[in-house]
């Protein structure tokens, strides 16, 4: 669902005025960083060799081919020696991908007692890249620039984080989002233009009325809702909490009907992100939960109230975040009540029903309760609390003329007391640097009350998916001051025009 096999091309600039020593030792350069990068265990993607490029028809030629390779996902630069710039402006033109600019070079030390012109020719990297970077900025390409020599753990460690956001700018453009009805009556920040998200990010929007799902949901076979339910009882805490035992895993079936049809849904029209609307519900017996919860812990996007740009941030993370090691998890997440004890404040997350169990930290149990939501009977959910740690809650909204991406550093904690009559899934964060400038900047940033929320990537990730995009980002971090926040904000407004 979210597990994908791309690598990605290390191209090493050069030009054929050094002789063909120099070269194969630029080529065996090349490729012992390769092999050495590869072996390191810190790139989440393999590294792929690609022979030495001395000019513009080589470099154009690697640069299409890389834009047709299905499984190649950006291209990283090198310049080993000198190459002259112009020999890749066409290239550069034509190319479409995320680029990586590695600024570094064989050596790590300067060989005092042996160097000598030779050398200096064949080692200049501090010249050559200078010029690839010259030529990259005045095409006002956007790029990562990563400086440092390749062996230092933080370079590799660099660049396995860029790797996940080219990961991310390659399948947006794969993102479909299925729309069930539309989204919350009167409500401002869910909206936005779905023609213009596609132009920017690839995303495919499409609605559908809510029954031909709901025709699914009551098309799945008994058995297979017994099964899964099956799964559930074995896997979570029942907690009845007074309800009569057949009547509780009554509830939970529909949960178990909505899952499979509505995964059958997303798989046959190939969707990977989904929203709901509780004002309109159809035929469905219950507003959807447990099932949407399970779906987005399983890879698709969810976004509340038809929020589909939300919806396909949380997918988009879902792919960024793929095998990562020891993953704490991503989710949908709404802001809902503040805590305003001095030294103690913070925000309480949750939804209606829908946050992802990948966040959980402990036992995940099913509570059937009453909503008062989607005037439908009483929907089965998974209730948790999440992990703690440093995290991000993001935001994309559409400001009438450009897209902003608002990147929120926070720390989740755990609440000072449990909250035994509160039937829902919970997080609990203190944004940076403090709630009062935290939010202070959220609002003035125009973010929305639902985020996409992840504990598994970087504010500077999501920032660079960002300028690969060509929108705005606003970050919310240790270092934010208002003063500064709302000339920048007046700045972005001339930027982004």
């Amino acid at each position: 669902m979210i597990k994908k096999d791309y690598v990605f091309w290390f191209a090493t600039g050069s030009q054929d005025l050094y002789g063909d020593e120099c070269l194969a030792n630029v080529a065996e350069h090349s490729k012992i960083m390769v092999e050495k990068m590869n072996e390191s265990g810190l790139l989440p993607f393999k590294l792929q060799w690609k022979p030495t490029l001395l000019d513009s028809v080589s470099i154009r030629k690697l640069f299409n081919e890389a834009n047709e390779d299905q499984e190649c996902a950006g291209v990283i630069t090198w310049m080993h020696t000198f190459s002259p710039a112009k020999s890749w402006i066409l290239g550069l033109q034509e190319y479409r991908k995320p680029l990586l600019h590695l600024h570094t070079q064989f050596n790590q030390e300067i060989p005092y007692d042996t160097i000598d012109m030779d050398f200096m020719n064949e080692n200049q990297s501090a010249h050559g890249d200078r010029e690839f970077g010259h030529i990259v900025s005045r095409m006002g390409i956007e790029r990562k620039v990563v400086v440092g020599h390749w062996s230092n753990e933080n370079v590799l460690k660099r660049i396995a984080s860029w790797m996940r956001t080219a990961i991310g700018v390659i399948e947006s453009s794969h993102i479909r989002v299925l729309r069930i009805a539309d989204n919350m009556r009167n409500v401002a920040v869910t909206e936005g233009d779905k023609v213009e998200a596609q132009i920017k990010f690839g995303w495919e929007v499409d609605t559908y009325p809510i029954n031909e799902i709901a025709e699914y949901v009551s098309a799945v076979p008994s058995p297979e809702v017994d099964v899964l339910v099956e799964e559930y009882y074995s896997k979570y805490d029942i907690l009845l909490e007074g309800r009569d035992e057949k009547e509780f895993r009554r509830h939970v079936a529909v949960q178990a009907a909505i899952e499979l049809g509505f995964e059958k849904f997303l798989k046959e029209k190939n969707y990977h992100a989904i929203v709901t609307h509780f004002g309109d519900l159809g035929s469905l017996q219950q507003l959807p939960g447990l099932a949407i919860q399970r779906l987005m812990e399983k890879g698709y996007g969810f976004g509340g109230e038809g929020d589909w740009k939300t919806a396909a941030m949380v997918r988009l993370m879902k792919v960024m975040t793929a095998d990562i090691k020891d993953a704490k998890g991503t989710s949908f997440m709404e802001d809902y009540t503040y805590n305003l004890v001095p030294g103690k404040e913070g925000i309480l997350q949750a939804h209606m029903l829908e946050v992802c169990p990948s966040v959980s930290d402990g036992p995940i149990g099913i509570k059937v309760c009453p909503l008062s939501m989607g005037d439908r009977e009483d929907p089965a959910r998974l209730v948790f609390t999440s992990k703690t740690g440093p995290a991000i809650a993001t935001s994309l909204v559409d400001l009438g003329n450009r897209f902003r991406l608002i990147i929120n550093e926070v720390e989740c904690k755990k609440t000072e007391k449990p909250m035994p009559k509160l039937p829902v899934a919970t997080a609990f964060w203190t944004p940076m640097p403090n709630l009062e400038v935290g939010a202070e900047a959220w609002i003035l940033s125009g973010g929305a009350h639902h985020t996409a929320f992840t504990y598994d990537l970087s504010a500077e990730q999501m920032g660079d998916w960002a300028a690969a995009m060509g929108i705005e980002a606003v970050y919310i971090d240790k270092d934010t001051n208002i003063r500064t926040l709302k000339n920048e904000l007046l700045w972005n407004s001339i930027a982004f025009r």
